[in-house]
C-alpha cells in the first residue's frame, strides 16, 4: 500500500481527548470497513482495540518525532518492479490495522506532524511551502498559543512596572 498521509492523519485522529471514536471493538472494525480495510463481516475483539490503540499512540508519537514502539502486525513485504513494498499480510482487522502501518512507510513523512498545542495534539498535514506550520488550525491552537504568549508577556511587564517605582 502506498503512503497515505490522509489516512494516517485520520487513524491518528480517532483519538482526542474530547472524543474517542475507537472505544470499543466494534468501532475498530467499522472504522476499518468504512475505509475498505475490512470486510463487512469481519470482527474485531479487545486485543484488536488494544492493538488500534497502541498503533495509533505510537504513530502519534513518530509524528512528534519521539522514540515510539508499533505493535507487531502481520505484513510482508514484496519486491516489485519499483521499490520493495510492505503490504498487509492475511485479512480482516489485524491486516487493515496493518495496512495503515504500511501506509506510514515512505511517502512525505515530515509534512504530517502532531499540532504543537499541548492541549490539542491533533495530527495534520502540513502544507506550508517551507514545512512550519506549528498547529493544526492557526484560528483556534495557534490563535490559543499566542494569546496565552501574549499574556504571560503583559503579566510580566506589569510586574516590572510595579517593582520599578522610585520612591522620593
Amino acid at each position: 500500500m502506498p503512503f497515505s498521509a490522509e489516512l494516517v492523519r485520520d487513524f491518528v485522529n480517532t483519538y482526542d481527548a474530547d472524543a474517542d471514536e475507537l472505544s470499543s471493538p466494534a468501532e475498530v472494525a467499522l472504522w476499518l470497513r468504512e475505509r475498505g480495510l475490512a470486510g463487512p463481516g469481519d470482527r474485531a475483539g479487545d486485543d484488536d482495540l488494544g492493538t488500534a490503540l497502541a498503533l495509533c499512540e505510537g504513530l502519534r508519537a513518530a509524528l512528534r518525532r519521539e522514540p515510539s514502539g508499533l505493535p507487531a502486525l502481520p505484513l510482508l513485504v514484496v519486491a516489485g518492479a519499483g521499490r520493495p513494498e510492505l503490504v498487509p499480510a492475511g485479512e480482516g482487522v489485524r491486516a487493515g490495522l496493518a495496512a495503515i502501518a504500511a501506509a506510514s512507510v515512505g511517502g512525505s513523512w515530515d509534512r504530517l506532524k502532531v499540532c504543537a498545542e499541548g492541549t490539542c495534539q491533533r495530527a495534520f498535514i502540513d502544507t506550508s511551502r517551507n514545512r512550519s506550520r506549528s498547529w493544526c488550525s492557526m484560528r483556534v491552537c495557534g490563535n490559543r498559543t499566542k494569546t496565552r504568549a501574549y499574556r504571560a508577556r503583559k503579566r510580566g511587564s506589569r510586574r516590572l512596572q510595579g517593582s520599578n517605582t522610585d520612591t522620593v
